[in-house]
Parts: structure tokens; C-alpha cells; sequence
């Protein structure tokens, strides 16, 4: 049996002596898309934050292909340096693109002489070609969006996790962020996003996770028209 990305056993959150988070145990497949729903205060922003191992749990283990990950350790600093995530109001730095997408390869020790390769493949792969040398000051909501997209992907993560990544795009854009996910999905790329948009699972072939209060809700599902095994990939208890 293939190993699970990641695999969260008797995981709890608690902010103050409120309840934000309680997974008995849930598993999630590498080269999927998985979709957090549920309202405000579901708890998604909060296992998005876990997940990326920017916070730690107060009870519970989070394993990452395997390995019992916590950035109190040396495995888990390793191993956080291939998990990104992406915000739901990305903060681009002042200047170009390029200093934007440099800036993690930079921290990650990658030379310099290999970077413009890289920088110019991720924006490849989102559909900003060209873009390299433009001011992030000149670019609208959906280009700074697939910007910070693209400084996710240029390091090669293993996982994405976006928060409500289609949040305050207009349509048109919403609609061609949801095509590059759809295609990053069909390149093999591990996906996890939080939405509140019902419809978005099915669009994206997703499978769904829902939330509610900090636990999940009901049987994960999937679109059967669009994924001939709806639940292959997550084991849920």
C-alpha cells in the first residue's frame, strides 16, 4: 500500500480553552486535490496552518511521508521546506516578479546561476511567461495570485496548501485559477485548499473534506463522473 502524504492521528487545536480543531485520524494520498469545506470557523485555516507545521498541535501527531514532523526537529525542518502555503491575501515583496520568486530560492541555497531556469519555469506553469521583469505594482488581483502560486512552485514542493485561493478574484480569473489547479492536479502536484464555495470540489475533481466546528463531518466525497474511485486516497475515522 502506498504510503500517505500526511497522516493526522488524535490531532487537537485549542485557542485559549476553545476547541478549534479535534481529527481522530484522517490520511491524505500524495498527487491528489483535497477540499476543505465548511463555514467560518470550521476549522480550516487552522489544518491548513498544522499541516504546514507553521503551528503546532496541543495533542496529537502529524506524520509527512511517514515521518513524525515538528519544526522542533531537525526531520521536520526538512521536511517543512517541501510544504508551502499559499495565503488566502498573498503578500507580494516590493519590486519585480523575479525578486519575488528568488527570494525562497535564495533561503534554500539553490545558486544563483540555476535561478532564472527555475523563476521562468514556474511562471511558465501558472501562465505568466514574460512576466520576469514586471513590477508587481502593475499586476491585477488574478496575476498577483498565480504570482505567489508561482513563488510556491519554483522550489518544486511536495505539497501545496492554499487557503481560499479564489477569494476576492473575479470570475474570469477565479476561472483560470481554477484551470491551473485542475492542471497541476493532472501533472501529479499534491493539493490541499480550503473554499467555501460548495461547487468547487466537483469542478476540480477534489476530494471533499468537510468541517464543522473543528471536526469532520459525514463520509469524505468525491465527483463519481469525474473520479472512478471517490474515495481512494483518504481513509477517514
Amino acid at each position: 500500500m502506498m504510503q500517505p502524504l500526511f497522516s493526522l492521528r488524535q490531532l487537537e487545536k485549542y485557542h485559549g480553552e476553545r476547541s478549534a480543531l479535534a481529527i481522530d485520524h484522517l490520511e491524505l494520498a500524495a498527487g491528489e486535490i483535497f477540499a476543505l469545506c465548511g463555514p467560518n470557523g470550521a476549522g480550516k485555516s487552522t489544518l491548513l496552518s498544522l499541516l504546514a507545521l507553521i503551528d503546532q498541535p496541543c495533542r496529537g501527531e502529524i506524520r509527512f511521508e511517514g515521518q513524525l514532523v515538528s519544526r522542533d526537529n531537525a526531520a521536520g525542518l526538512r521536511l517543512w521546506r517541501g510544504i508551502c502555503l499559499v495565503h488566502q491575501n498573498p503578500y507580494l515583496f516590493r519590486g519585480r516578479v523575479e525578486d519575488n520568486l528568488a527570494c525562497g530560492l535564495k533561503l534554500r541555497g539553490v545558486a544563483r546561476s540555476d535561478r532564472p531556469a527555475l523563476m521562468e519555469q514556474a511562471l511558465e506553469l501558472v501562465g505568466m511567461e514574460g512576466f520576469l521583469r514586471r513590477n508587481v505594482r502593475e499586476l491585477s488581483g488574478g496575476q498577483a495570485q498565480r504570482v505567489a502560486l508561482a513563488r510556491a512552485l519554483v522550489f518544486k514542493p511536495a505539497v501545496l496548501l492554499l487557503d481560499e485561493p479564489m477569494t476576492g478574484l473575479d470570475a474570469g480569473a477565479a476561472s483560470a485559477f481554477e484551470a491551473l489547479m485542475r492542471e497541476l492536479g493532472r501533472q501529479g502536484q499534491s493539493i490541499v485548499f480550503s473554499t467555501h464555495d460548495s461547487e468547487a470540489p466537483q469542478r476540480l475533481g477534489a476530494r471533499l473534506l468537510r468541517l464543522s466546528g473543528g471536526r469532520l463531518v459525514g463520509q469524505p466525497a468525491a465527483r463519481t463522473d469525474q473520479i472512478p474511485h471517490p474515495f481512494a486516497g483518504v481513509r477517514y475515522a
